[in-house]
């Protein structure tokens, strides 16, 4: 597993644990839209929209360009592939342990065949 930078990765969860700013993701997936366009759905004050954006700035997620008084914002993806590995390790360490705890279950739950009893 690739060592991560731990306040990077505490910034991308951080900014992950939002419900806005993961709307906001998901808007910017589909391209590169305005801090207004990213206000709307979730019917905010621009203000309120450029403090999100720059907690997805922080994470490395987002690379915001000024054109005139428009700020436009894109995604930045490597931050998401760097959170997406760090989980994928929990889910084999948690997939392992699963797959033995079923390998057990299925063993004490097979029929016992005559003469495996040592009565």
């Amino acid at each position: 597993m690739v060592e991560l930078e731990a306040p990077r990765l505490d910034a991308v969860f951080h900014a992950l644990g939002d419900a806005t700013r993961r709307g906001m993701l998901r808007s910017l997936a589909t391209g590169e839209r305005s801090v207004g366009e990213l206000a709307a759905p979730f019917e905010m004050s621009l203000a309120a929209a450029s403090k999100h954006v720059k907690a997805l700035e922080r994470a490395g997620l987002v690379r915001r360009r000024v054109i005139g008084r428009t700020h436009l914002c894109r995604l930045e993806a490597k931050p998401l592939e760097d959170a997406h590995e760090w989980i994928g390790f929990y889910e084999r360490f948690w997939s392992r342990r699963l797959d033995i705890l079923e390998g057990l279950l299925r063993r004490e739950d097979s029929p016992q065949t005559p003469g495996d009893d040592d009565e």
